[in-house]
């Protein structure tokens, strides 16, 4: 029996070892993405490769009817049709669906503290004036301690209930905010609303999925709920966000700065090119209290290495298929 074929993007860069590991137990037909799909690349393929912005819906499943597992890996999956595939008897391999799994990942957790950190003690602007040659830290003394600021947390799931018990090492007062039944975090406290939560917390910290439902809730609205001056640290998805609020909320004062590691759009075909010309970066260009970073959450080797490993062993398993079988 041959081996299953396989429609892999370059664009998803796979760790080495991970993608020599699928040349061993597919037969891989590659393109650079999906733009460059054709009828005759999607009539052979039984394990399909899902790169966020490309939607695998009812259409793509039908010009692939050989389609047996979707393959993505990411903690979310608002580009495939799970219901459509679920219908048809395609399976998802997405590490949504691998929870405990997922919870040995930690890089975007801490990296939501390195950003707290960076912003709150101004080491970036710092760096920047001992480059210039000033040796003076009086500019740059942080409003207060971590340990005694207050934490809020939007969203207790796997990556907010890390964050949380980070902030209890720091002696902060933690809170959250989610509305569903999550485990409690001891020593934290949960708030009954997310207008509540903001009022009363020195940083605000995300982590929830990006759904319609919940795009742009961080509007204008919530941001005059805020504590006057606190942080925002948003490493879950731009498009919660209400960008032009964001800007007047920090234009204003009402936040003390924001540390931004996702995008509005970002994952939509072309955002590479427009985002130089995105009228926010005129803002941070212009002021100290914005760090820009471009989705390095997850962003460490042996997370993408894992991360990658584990998308295969759940399609291999989807297919009915293990290493020694090949």
């Amino acid at each position: 029996m041959g081996k299953p074929v396989a429609l892999y993007y370059s664009m998803l860069k796979y760790q080495p070892e991970n993608r020599q590991r699928l040349e061993n137990l597919f037969t891989v037909l590659e393109l650079p993405d999906p733009s460059h799909d054709a009828p005759e690349i999607l009539a052979q393929v039984e394990l399909l490769f899902a790169p966020l912005g490309y939607r695998v819906d009812a259409a793509k499943m039908d010009a692939a009817p050989r389609l047996r597992v979707i393959a993505s890996n990411t903690t979310g999956h608002p580009h495939i049709d799970v219901d459509e595939a679920k219908r048809r008897g395609i399976g998802v391999a997405c590490l949504k669906f691998a929870q405990d799994f997922l919870r040995t990942v930690t890089p975007t957790a801490e990296l939501t503290w390195g950003l707290l950190i960076a912003l709150s003690r101004n080491i970036l602007p710092g760096h920047q004036a001992a480059l210039n040659g000033q040796w003076d830290r009086r500019p740059f003394g942080a409003p207060a301690m971590l340990s005694s600021m207050s934490l809020g947390i939007v969203g207790l799931g796997r990556l907010g209930s890390m964050v949380a018990r980070y902030g209890l090492v720091f002696g902060m007062k933690v809170r959250y905010f989610d509305p569903f039944d999550v485990p409690h975090v001891e020593g934290t406290e949960r708030m009954d609303s997310l207008e509540s939560l903001v009022a009363v917390s020195d940083a605000v910290t995300i982590h929830i999925p990006h759904e319609p439902q919940n795009e742009g809730m961080f509007n204008a609205e919530l941001f005059a709920r805020f504590k006057r001056g606190a942080w925002l640290i948003n490493t879950a998805r731009g498009e919660l966000l209400d960008w032009n609020a964001l800007q007047a909320a920090l234009e204003s004062g009402q936040l003390a700065g924001a540390a931004l590691d996702v995008f509005e759009g970002e994952f939509v075909p072309g955002f590479a090119q427009r985002f130089p010309t995105h009228p926010f970066l005129d803002y941070v260009r212009a002021h100290p209290n914005v760090i820009l970073t471009p989705h390095i959450g997850g962003s460490t080797v042996d997370a993408w290495r894992r991360t990658e490993a584990h998308t295969l062993d759940m399609a291999l398993a989807l297919l009915g298929l293990t290493e020694e079988t090949r």
